[in-house]
């Protein structure tokens, strides 16, 4: 009879496994971006003018459910919920629900970021940013309602070797919900087919790593399959993936006990990455780039290089403060078929607790959109940086092909093609790279979209050109502003 047990739930785990780990990108797109902290509004331009005609996939978008307002407004103030309402400083429902029509049309898919662990931790006098008020020290969060039998008895997380400590306690003093609970879930449930409904794509889980997969499992079973009203085939299932710290494996929670149930964020990635484009890690190694550097498997991995916790870390990896070797670590993400990729689009910060861009009323200010597709007004828009945006293009022009003709110097000077789709080199050397390559791709005349692009019929940068032998010259001088180059069957002058 227990043998009989264990294989049903692990068939359901396949079947399961198989549903929630396809992002369900729209034809000609590719690559994800998180618009932290933007506006609706704002998300929905950016669908339109920006991240549909450059090919991105989709957006994630910060927490849609109402939040506590804290002094200051610090951007964690987003991570401490306190109901279920759509109502927050980036809109309210309707500007949501609008979104969310605007950007599928657009060929671009929004993700939300559902914070289902916990409500927030004990303030003085709660107050949400639709009105809603919760009692924090009796655990009463009138607007949903939940009160204390609906949490984990309190308990504060002290040991990671503890598997029930970690799931059954409170991070940082936000308070637990017991998703064990019939009744949570069903509030868990109804919040997350509601945005199914509106046309979301998919959820980010945060802070999945303290809650029990088999509650996730639950609750991922009973969710709705995805609006065919806004483009998604017919019994799609919304892509789950979860928020899992795991850099080492020496804990008792690990990101592969939730790898069968979703897509899981590999945090060891952008690790990996950094550590290397930081010079303490020979480029050379990426040769066998994935699940033999101990990360996940590739078709359960969310990758990225930063977040928008990890760039405020002690530990951080590379971020926008150092642009030529993040912009190389993007690049190279961008550029290899392992994992689902996010991009990061950050605002300009000075201190940890420091929130978006905002006016003396504590309003989120816009974006200012420069002549040059950069941004203002305190925002960074990493997504926005031709050398990031045209490897989304690099990603499509790939899309389908593996990773072949694998070149090195045996140092960190690198280079790969992507089928007979993509080439792209990088110099990570103290010298320059001057190297006469095989090329991968058909003669003639590319477009580098590293330092320019096809534009016009011209190349505004580079040009390499592939002679009828398929050799090509390959250089990225030490000088440049940027240590790579990349060329794709759709940049090559006709």
């Amino acid at each position: 009879m227990l043998a009989t047990a264990v294989l049903l739930v692990l068939c359901s785990s396949a079947v399961v496994q198989s549903a929630h780990q396809d992002p369900h990108y729209a034809p000609g797109h590719d690559g994800m971006v998180h618009l932290f902290e933007w506006k609706w509004n704002d998300i929905a331009k950016e669908c339109e003018t920006f991240l549909g005609p450059k090919g991105y996939g989709g957006v994630q978008v910060s927490p849609i459910q109402e939040n506590v307002i804290v002094v200051n407004r610090p951007w964690w103030e987003r991570y401490q919920p306190i109901s279920y309402l759509w109502v927050t400083r980036s809109g309210n429902k309707q500007e949501f629900i609008d979104m969310v029509a605007r950007c599928n049309k657009a060929g671009v898919r929004i993700y939300v970021d559902a914070v289902v662990n916990h409500m927030c931790a004990d303030h003085a006098n709660a107050v949400g940013t639709g009105g809603s008020r919760a009692n924090t020290y009796s655990r009463d969060y009138y607007a949903v309602p939940y009160s204390r039998n609906d949490f984990h008895p309190t308990c504060s997380i002290t040991n990671y070797n503890d598997a029930a400590n970690v799931r059954n306690c409170e991070l940082d003093g936000l308070h637990d919900l017991n998703q064990g609970s019939e009744y949570v879930r069903e509030k868990i449930v109804n919040f997350m087919n509601e945005a199914i409904d509106a046309g979301v794509a998919g959820f980010r889980m945060d802070a999945a790593k303290h809650m029990w997969p088999a509650d996730l499992g639950v609750i991922y079973s009973r969710l709705k399959n995805l609006n065919v009203h806004h483009g998604f085939a017919p019994n799609s299932q919304a892509f789950i993936y979860q928020e899992v710290i795991d850099y080492n494996g020496h804990e008792a929670v690990s990101k592969y006990q939730y790898d069968e149930i979703g897509a899981v964020t590999e945090f060891k990635h952008g690790q990996e990455l950094s550590n290397s484009f930081r010079g303490n890690n020979m480029l050379k190694w990426f040769s066998n780039w994935g699940e033999k550097w101990g990360l996940l498997p590739s078709r359960a991995a969310f990758v990225f290089v930063d977040n928008h916790d990890t760039q405020r870390s002690n530990n951080a990896p590379l971020t926008y403060k150092t642009p030529k070797l993040y912009k190389m670590a993007v690049a190279f993400m961008l550029a290899q078929n392992y994992g689902i990729p996010r991009v990061m689009s950050s605002f300009d910060y000075r201190d940890f607790d420091q929130g978006p861009p905002q006016n003396g009323q504590g309003h989120i200010i816009s974006p200012a959109i420069h002549a040059d597709n950069t941004c203002g007004n305190g925002w960074v828009c990493e997504h926005r940086w031709r050398q990031i945006y045209n490897m989304i293009g690099f990603r499509n022009a790939a899309k389908g092909t593996n990773v072949n003709n694998w070149w090195d110097n045996g140092s960190n000077q690198i280079a790969f093609c992507r089928g007979n789709a993509g080439f792209i080199a990088f110099n990570g050397d103290q010298y320059d790279m001057k190297v006469t390559l095989r090329s991968c791709l058909r003669p003639g005349r590319y477009c580098d979209v590293i330092s320019g692009g096809l534009q016009g019929g011209r190349c505004t940068g580079k040009v390499v050109n592939v002679e009828s032998n398929g050799n090509m010259y390959v250089e990225i001088l030490k000088s440049e502003e940027d240590g790579v180059l990349a060329i794709h069957k759709n940049a090559k002058l006709s």
